[in-house]
Formats: C-alpha cells, sequence, structure tokens
C-alpha cells in the first residue's frame, strides 16, 4: 500500500492524460479459461474497474470513459444479453454507493448511449446512480451502455439539422413595419395607371413622396412576384416576413464536437483495450485525435490492475514529455534561424 502510494505521487509530478477511455475486454475469455460462468468472469472485470479507478483519480486523471455495452452486444444470446442487463442494475448501484470510491475523488457518473434500447427497470437504475453522484464535481466516470461510435456521430449530426432547421428569430419589429408600409405604396403606385392623354406624376413629386418612406430591402422587394397579398399573416393580421434559417455553410467541427455525448470534455489522450486484441470496436472514433496514445494490453481485464497499468501511465509520461522537449527544440530552433536572418 504504501508503494503504491509513493509510485502514483511520483506520476504525479508529470503531466497526467486529463482524459483516459478503457475498452474492457476478455471477461468471458478470462471465465473460460479459469472453468468458471461467464457472469462471474463479468464481475471479476467490476472489480478490476474499480481498480483501475483507484489508481486514474488518484493519479489526477479527470475524466474516465468506459466500454461497458455496445448496441452490437445485443446480438449475443437472450440469456447472456438479460444477464448482462440484471448485473448491470446491480453493479450501478454499487458503484454509486461505492462511496469511499467516487465520493473520495469527487467524481460523478454519466451514462452515455441510446437510453430507448434499454428496458425500463435497467433505465431506473442508471438515473439512480446517476442522481446520486450528480454533486460531485471534481471528476467524471462515462459508462457507454449501450453504444456504437457510428451511432453517437449519426444521432449528432441529426441533432445539428435539426438545430439547422429551426428558422432564426426575428431581431426587428419596426423593420417589419416599414416594408409592409412600402409594400403597400409600391402595389398603389402600379394600380394608379394614367388614362390617355393625362399627365404623368412629375419627377419630383414622386421623389418627395419616397423620401418620406424609409427605404428597405426584403425577399418581396427583391422579388416582385411575391406581394403583400402573397406574405402570410401573423395572429394580428399583419405581413410576416419569409423565415430565414442558420448558414449551413457554418457548421464546423465544433458545432457537431458540442453535440457528442461528451461535449465539454477533454479529448481522449489515452486509449487501452485489454485481452490482445487490437481494434477500437466503433469506441469513441470522434474523441480520438491526432495525439491520442493507443495502447494493447495482452492481459485480460479481471487481471488488469496497479502493476499492469501503471507502467502505460509512465510511457504515456515519458512521451508527452519528450514531444514537449521536441517542440520546443523545433521552436528554439526556428528563433535561432530567425536571428541569424536579423543580423544578416
Amino acid at each position: 500500500m504504501q508503494l503504491r502510494e509513493l509510485l502514483i505521487g511520483a506520476l504525479r509530478q508529470g503531466p497526467i492524460p486529463q482524459h483516459v477511455a478503457f475498452v474492457m475486454d476478455g471477461n468471458r475469455r478470462f471465465a473460460k479459461t479459469h472453468g468458471i460462468e461467464t457472469l462471474e468472469g463479468h464481475n471479476l472485470g467490476f472489480e478490476a474497474l474499480a481498480r483501475v479507478l483507484e489508481v486514474c483519480y488518484k493519479s489526477g486523471v479527470k475524466v474516465v470513459t468506459i466500454y461497458a455495452f455496445s448496441i452490437e452486444n445485443f446480438k449475443r444470446s437472450k440469456y447472456e444479453v438479460d444477464a448482462l442487463m440484471e448485473m448491470a442494475k446491480v453493479k450501478l448501484s454499487q458503484l454509486a454507493q461505492h462511496g469511499d470510491l467516487l465520493d473520495r475523488y469527487g467524481a460523478c457518473i454519466r451514462v452515455l448511449g441510446q437510453r430507448e434500447l434499454v428496458k425500463p427497470d435497467v433505465l431506473k437504475a442508471v438515473d439512480r446512480a446517476v442522481a446520486m453522484t450528480e454533486h460531485n464535481k471534481d471528476a467524471i466516470l462515462n459508462i457507454c451502455f449501450p453504444y456504437t461510435s457510428h451511432d453517437e456521430i449519426t444521432t449528432a449530426i441529426r441533432d445539428t439539422v435539426i438545430e439547422y432547421s429551426k428558422p432564426l428569430p426575428s431581431q426587428n419589429r419596426s423593420f417589419s413595419e416599414s416594408h409592409i408600409a412600402h409594400t403597400i405604396r409600391s402595389r398603389r403606385l402600379s394600380t394608379a395607371t394614367p388614362k390617355a392623354g393625362s399627365r404623368s406624376p412629375s419627377l419630383g413629386a414622386i421623389s418627395d413622396t419616397e423620401d418620406s418612406i424609409p427605404s428597405t430591402s426584403s425577399s418581396t422587394t427583391l422579388h416582385p412576384e411575391f406581394s403583400s397579398d402573397s406574405l402570410p399573416l401573423d395572429a394580428n393580421g399583419d405581413a410576416k416576413y419569409r423565415e430565414t434559417y442558420p448558414d449551413p455553410e457554418t457548421i464546423t467541427s465544433k458545432i457537431l464536437n458540442d453535440h457528442m455525448y461528451t461535449a465539454g470534455l477533454p479529448p481522449v489522450e489515452l486509449l487501452v483495450r485489454t485481452s490482445g486484441v487490437e481494434r477500437l470496436s466503433d469506441f469513441l472514433l470522434w474523441q480520438c485525435h491526432q495525439n491520442t496514445e493507443i495502447v494493447f494490453l495482452e492481459t485480460l481485464w479481471p487481471e488488469l490492475d496497479l502493476w499492469t497499468f501503471l507502467p502505460v501511465l509512465v510511457e504515456w509520461q515519458w512521451k508527452r514529455r519528450k514531444g514537449i522537449e521536441r517542440q520546443m527544440g523545433i521552436r528554439n530552433d526556428t528563433d535561432g534561424r530567425s536571428s541569424k536572418i536579423k543580423d544578416r
């Protein structure tokens, strides 16, 4: 115990990833290898999660995201799916009541995924766990359940489209009134066609009248086919403008990021998958970036402990320091060349 505290204390002296993600793979293989029930393998996996969370939060990690249940897992046998859902109810309650872990580090639970795919009784346990830890503000435990990254990205795009399909609010009512006055006057002038032999109104008279009415620009004046008769009316019988919408050209990656489940959280800096399988399995594809360190461990998830995970953090820290030193070296070298150019 004392050695563990010393190691974690030393680790805290350097940079620490702010967002760490885990694909908790290997529970079933561990159970098969040790001749125990599959459900017991998942139970041991939960104990491994508690150990890893302890190391992460104690080291200074602010966000931990775990892949608890994929939407694709619904393709498994009904027996296993039902057992996993039942275990989720129990473990979420245990996790929320684990005062010496989440409350100690001020970590709240967030459940990310498609709620409508979860049975009402399981959803009730999910909401209870979230509510029991919502007072914690120092760290976050994201539980992806049930989840796939493609589904998350699709949902974010759909929500963005819905947002951009809503008309912008009217900004100036007085402008609308002047537009109506201008439209009515234009109609009167167009219907006042002079008879044969009659004098046309002088240019000066028209100019004097126009000066008394504000000049406006609108969809009606730009497109004569839209007269005041063709404009829709509001509750007061006044003509309304045609609605304007947000420009889709303003959609950026930041806009989409704001519609992701992880909106407002730092990007994933370290992603770890156990069991030796080297694929992401549709997990946090959007949140990973060019500097995300991805580590594949041969260790099965129930076997993961401090002595397996600590070297991963140490290696990440070493690479980050090397990267910072390299950037500083490039910057210093550039500054040196710049000063030589100036001297010439």
